[in-house]
């Protein structure tokens, strides 16, 4: 398990088997989500990140927001 120390500036630095695991790289921007006593640590997508997503998702009994009461 890779652990890492806040500093005096409230600053951490991932380590690095985490960073090359995860692909992450400097300059991308991450979002804080409070778990109980922890936090989890997400980057942010960006739309392309996003395409394909739903490619192959059943079309069939959609429901618009028209159809919401």
């Amino acid at each position: 398990m890779a652990t890492a120390t806040l500093s005096t500036r409230f600053q951490i630095s991932i380590p690095k088997e985490v960073r090359e695991q995860q692909n992450w790289s400097a300059g991308q921007e991450f979002v804080f989500i409070p778990k109980g006593k922890g936090v989890l640590l997400m980057p942010v997508l960006t739309l392309g990140d996003l395409r394909g997503i739903a490619e192959g998702a059943d079309k069939e009994n959609y429901r618009d927001r028209n159809d919401r009461f």
